[in-house]
């Protein structure tokens, strides 16, 4: 190592060092690294706002003391007329903290319908892309408790079931890439506390105080329910209950797709025995929802109406041909065989 370059890290540990005798702070990237345990390397999703703020600066200092590597991606959607400046802006945040993230651009046509459930997608199959070149398993992302809480009412007005419901978790796999949330037992008001003491600033994206936004008007719901008396750590706890039930069912549909499933890796199939349709409802419905999701490489999972469709076809057709999900579902006597759609 050159002296310039070692002259660089001796500055960026005194600055860390610094900044971790802030006991909140400290208390803080405490929790974090007990979340991540990391050894190989990871990368960090940027908005630029609070949250992903703080989840970088934590992200570098566990690279530093854990020697990993980290790479910081920034998506500039190009839905604002100054997203580019913005994704520029939040790159020269990072350099506070040492950081050079690389700025990915979601280029085509842009919605005018659910505008930021195809952001979010768009997002994710951007930094997924990145992280399968560089060999790059595991992501963080910045939800926080607040996020959970939002999540839960937002699919509680859709009518989703358990999965659904509890949908935001510590880890979620996502086609052999790990998405983490190592902050989602923090508040929000935390991650603001971060953000302000190490980069004094964030970006507030406008989109947060609209209220033709769903997720905005949940917020604000559940800001004036906060301020009439709810108690948020009580709901969470129901929701941390309702994950344990999520958990039980999960074991049971990973059995029956174990007993009845033959997975074709060379050929991108799977092989489904008709038994897998004995089991109650709920395992039927996750079990071929986990199949379809892993051969059609989607990020979400399949339509809930349209899949409960195809579930009682197969059970009362001899024979069955449909899509869905970028698969094709095909019943050939007493055998489902799911394989990817041609485009």
């Amino acid at each position: 190592m050159n002296l310039k370059n070692l002259n660089a890290e001796n500055k960026s540990h005194k600055f860390f060092d610094l900044k971790l005798k802030d006991s909140k702070i400290k208390s803080i990237y405490q929790k974090f690294e007990k979340k991540v345990k990391l050894s190989k390397s990871f990368a960090v999703a940027v908005s630029g706002g609070p949250d992903s703020l703080a989840l970088s600066f934590l992200s570098k200092i566990y690279s530093i003391k854990n020697k990993v590597d980290v790479n910081f991606y920034i998506v500039n959607h190009k839905l604002r007329h100054n997203s580019t400046q913005e994704a520029i802006y939040v790159n020269q945040l990072l350099k506070k903290i040492f950081v050079k993230a690389k700025i990915l651009k979601w280029n085509g046509s842009k919605p005018v319908k659910n505008i930021q459930a195809i952001a979010r997608y768009n997002r994710y199959n951007l930094i997924f892309n990145e992280c399968k070149k560089r060999a790059i398993r595991n992501i963080l992302v910045g939800h926080h408790r607040d996020d959970v809480l939002e999540n839960f009412m937002i699919r509680l007005l859709r009518g989703s079931g358990l999965r659904g419901l509890v949908s935001l978790d510590e880890i979620n796999n996502n086609n052999q890439l790990n998405i983490l949330r190592p902050l989602i037992n923090l508040e929000k008001k935390d991650l603001i506390y971060i953000s302000k003491k190490i980069f004094n600033e964030y970006i507030e994206d406008p989109s947060n105080k609209d209220e033709s936004f769903k997720r905005i008007k949940i917020r604000n719901l559940i800001q004036r329910l906060e301020n009439e008396g709810l108690d948020k750590k009580k709901f969470i706890s129901t929701i941390s209950n309702l994950k344990k039930s999520n958990y039980s069912v999960k074991n049971y549909v990973k059995k029956n797709i174990q007993k009845n499933c033959f997975f074709s890796k060379k050929r991108n199939i799977f092989m489904i025995n008709i038994d897998l349709f004995n089991a109650p409802e709920e395992i039927v419905f996750r079990s071929l929802s986990d199949c379809l999701k892993k051969i059609g490489g989607n990020y979400y999972y399949a339509r809930g109406k349209k899949l409960t469709q195809i579930m009682e076809k197969i059970v009362m057709s001899i024979s069955f041909k449909g899509t869905l999900g970028g698969c094709v579902i095909k019943k050939v006597n007493q055998t489902v065989i799911i394989s990817k759609e041609s485009r």
